[in-house]
């Protein structure tokens, strides 16, 4: 098992919308091969910061089974 860590900065106003449009990512990320389970957490001290955590089960589910997909590169 891999653990994927992404630091997502928001734009000041913005983080109602992506924290719902997160919600349409994470069920496209969850539909992958080889994905184990996400979360997406809130900075509480610097607003619009977040931290995103997906567990895969190989380097190339996320590389490539993920990061390589068409729906991805859209």
């Amino acid at each position: 098992m891999i653990l994927e860590l992404a630091i997502l900065q928001v734009l000041p106003g913005k983080e109602k919308a992506f924290e719902t449009d997160f919600e349409i990512a994470g069920q496209y990320i969850s539909s992958v091969k080889g994905y184990i389970r996400h979360s997406l957490r809130r900075c509480l001290e610097q607003p619009g910061k977040y931290i995103l955590l997906v567990d895969w089960e190989t380097l190339e589910d996320h590389t490539v089974g993920f990061r390589q997909s068409e729906p991805y590169q859209h």
